[in-house]
């Protein structure tokens, strides 16, 4: 497949798969970076010893 084949929205086209490939990848970015935040929130509680009521044993 060639640039020629695209038509007369050639442009049109490669711009938004190339805007589309930047965003979905910036989302991927932010959930990752996102996941990990939450990941050293969790061990900071747990380094003070605050856990989850669920995880707590039946009084």
């Amino acid at each position: 497949m060639s640039f020629a084949m695209l038509g007369p929205y050639a442009a049109f086209i490669v711009w938004s798969y190339a805007i589309v490939t930047v965003v979905v990848l910036a989302l991927i970015g932010w959930v990752v970076s996102d996941y990990r935040r939450q990941q050293a929130i969790l061990r900071d509680l747990d380094a003070k010893g605050i856990t989850r009521r669920s995880g707590r044993e039946a009084a």
